[in-house]
């Protein structure tokens, strides 16, 4: 449970209608095996201490009453168990039998949850048996064993010896909270209660629960599977939840259904994990963030919390472990790692860029774009985005001025790469050299050629912006800005350089996605020279090229100064999306990148972004326009608003400890 993880646990038992002794020593084989896999939260299906299929039967008291007896035993066998269990047993009550989940935790039946929406179509006939469920909670005096006291010595006229009494609450409207993290608040909901219009879940999730289960029985039939799925994942998703439905499987009656065992863990609307179906007996296991849910309620205004006057809130103890995790998180978080949706997200994303850009064009009337064109992967992305924006607008490509001006640090490949680009996509090429010009201004304010330091870099990148703010002025036109969202988190920019334009459709594309989409149109454009160009280009390092090249070779590589931009892009999206903390994210890190980067590495490049992170803030806080692709961006309208003076210690603190 430690950083919020939690791994559960949906576990479907080979059942044995109208045994509840047989069917208790499955349950329990199974509990057992996912606790020894570390799971704190298991569910099992609906009516599992008897099966979902009696029928009739539901009205023999012998089967009700060894049911009863076989919870009690299976209660009692969770003592000293580190894990909260959930099951279906009928529980007869005041007369009137219910369709329950039971609850169970350290020896103890802490609550039962009965079915609110009981069907009664097709071949579900529930109602000729089961009471339905509402929201009236109320106490249930059950009897249960206790060691005497030899210290007591006073008779007792109401009690046997050995003998006490114990109120289990009763009711829909429970809540399970455990008591050493608070955050982790559990909701139950049986089947059918999942399918009607107004889900007692819904509820649950805004009275305060975090995690939803579902103990089913929800037969087979064509096309059922995936409206389970769908069901699942969206309520989840909705309610911003993990959710753990397990469903009832094979053994139960199939004089006219056939049941699957279909168990699936969602997580905010993601499908974490999935049983195969039709399997003797299956065990599900997922790790939940919990963090990451409350995360998601925080951000989101519209998920409004309703009073929790009418719930009662079960407390229950789990201890504080580190969860060994199985959760796989991706490396690039940013870019999906399917490779159809990859493509479907990439020309979406592409669109986004070139509307936001149509919109500007047109509302400044302007029929000319001005792009500083480095054979980069950023001014690359952001002249395919422009070329696709005059397309849209039926402008001619010749609008499109791509200006470049090599310096000191221009390379052969970069430079013909990029007028090799301005050609293949039909955009005029200027070439301006500005050598001459830089050396003008260090000599105006006396800075030495030979001295290669930050003002020897700035003042080319800054040279570059005034030589394109002045043809846009000359043209008519608008500059269009390059800069990604990697560059603008970690200040890689030159404050007045490449960090202005009069529109950044980069601004909200981390550098990890700009590569992606540069691969995607190079395998989609239908222009082989301009491929093999973009294909070039991708195997160029990142530089800015502001010092003199080695051989002719860049000598200048980002990554080599900041570190690898996968981890950045890695450490931006959790902190800036989520607002982990960064041991939250260095655990992370660790396990997605296993192998390739060593917890050393990772740690130093984890202090570098949040030390730049932080400083550099003044550079976004007056960003250009641009537009957000993605869930997470830095714009100072939108995402962040930070101020430019915060303090990183607590951050830089909590780093320093890691190793």
């Amino acid at each position: 449970m430690r950083d919020g993880f939690v791994k559960v646990a949906a576990a479907t038992p080979r059942v044995t209608v109208a045994d509840p002794q047989e069917n208790r020593i499955q349950i329990w084989r199974l509990l057992q095996a996912a606790v020894r896999k570390g799971a704190k939260i298991v569910v099992f299906p609906e009516l599992a201490m008897t099966g979902y299929t009696c029928g009739d039967l539901f009205g023999q008291k012998l089967l009700l009453d060894r049911a009863y007896d076989e919870l009690m035993e299976l209660a009692a066998g969770t003592a000293g168990m580190d894990a909260i269990v959930f099951v279906g047993t009928p529980w007869l009550e005041r007369g009137k039998l219910y369709n329950c989940m039971a609850v169970l935790s350290d020896g103890e039946l802490l609550g039962l949850i009965p079915k609110r929406y009981i069907p009664n179509f097709g071949e579900f006939y529930e109602k000729r048996y089961f009471e339905p469920g509402n929201e009236e909670t109320f106490d249930i005096e059950l009897m249960v064993d206790e060691e005497p006291d030899p210290e007591d010595d006073e008779d007792d006229d109401f009690e046997d010896e050995g003998v006490a009494w114990t109120d289990v609450p009763f009711g829909t409207n429970l809540l399970f909270k455990c008591e050493e993290y608070p955050d982790l608040v559990i909701g139950g909901e049986i089947c059918e209660d999942l399918w009607s219009p107004n889900p007692p879940s819904t509820a649950h999730a805004r009275a305060g629960a975090t995690i939803l289960v579902n103990a089913s029985a929800s037969n087979e039939a064509v096309g059922k599977a995936e409206y389970r799925r769908t069901l699942v994942s969206g309520q989840s998703g909705r309610l911003h939840a993990a959710y753990i439905y397990a469903s009832a499987g094979y053994g139960e009656s199939t004089t006219d259904l056939v049941f699957g065992g279909h168990d699936l863990i969602a997580e905010n609307g993601t499908l974490l994990a999935e049983s195969e179906r039709f399997q003797e007996e299956t065990i599900l296991y997922a790790d939940i963030d919990v963090d990451k849910l409350m995360a998601e309620r925080q951000k989101n205004t519209t998920f409004e919390m309703i009073s929790q006057d009418a719930y009662e809130y079960v407390p229950f103890h789990l201890a504080v472990t580190d969860t060994e995790l199985e959760k796989q998180f991706p490396r690039m978080p940013f870019v999906p790692a399917d490779t159809a949706l990859r493509d479907e997200r990439c020309q979406e994303i592409l669109m986004i860029q070139a509307m936001g850009l149509v919109k500007r064009l047109e509302h400044t009337h302007s029929k000319r774009a001005v792009i500083g064109i480095s054979g980069g992967l950023d001014s690359t992305l952001a002249l395919l985005v422009t070329v696709k924006a005059f397309d849209i607008l039926k402008l001619p490509r010749e609008g499109i001025m791509a200006v470049t001006m090599p310096c000191f640090g221009t390379t052969d490949r970069t430079y013909q790469n990029a007028c090799r680009m301005a050609k293949s996509t039909g955009a005029e090429l200027r070439e301006v050299p500005i050598r001459d010009a830089v050396r003008v201004h260090f000599a105006d304010i006396g800075q030495d050629e030979n001295k290669h330091d930050v003002t020897y870099e700035n003042a080319q990148a800054r040279e570059r912006t005034q030589v394109l703010m002045d043809i846009a002025n000359q043209i008519g036109g608008m500059v269009i800005g390059t800069g990604d969202m990697s560059e603008l988190a970690l200040g890689w920019a030159t404050y007045n350089g490449d960090h202005m334009s009069m529109y950044g459709v980069n601004g909200g594309v981390p550098k990890t996605l700009v590569r992606h989409l540069v691969r995607y149109y190079a395998d989609t454009c239908g222009d082989a020279d301009l491929s093999a160009t973009l294909r070039d280009v991708l195997d160029t390092p990142v530089s800015p090229e502001l010092l003199p090249p080695e051989d002719g070779v860049i000598s200048q590589k980002t990554e080599d100064l900041v570190g690898p931009y996968e981890l950045h892009d890695f450490f931006l999206y959790y902190m800036l999306r989520y607002g982990f903390p960064p041991r939250k994210i260095f655990r992370m890190a660790l396990a997605a990148f296993e192998g390739e980067y060593a917890p050393e590495v990772i740690h130093k490049w984890l202090g570098t972004f949040y030390r730049r992170f932080f400083s550099q803030q003044f550079k976004r806080s007056c960003l250009p326009d641009g537009p957000k692709v993605g869930s997470a961006a830095v714009s100072p309208r939108g995402d962040l608003r930070m101020p430019s003076d915060a303090s990183a210690r607590l951050w830089l603190s909590q780093i320093e400890g890691l190793l």
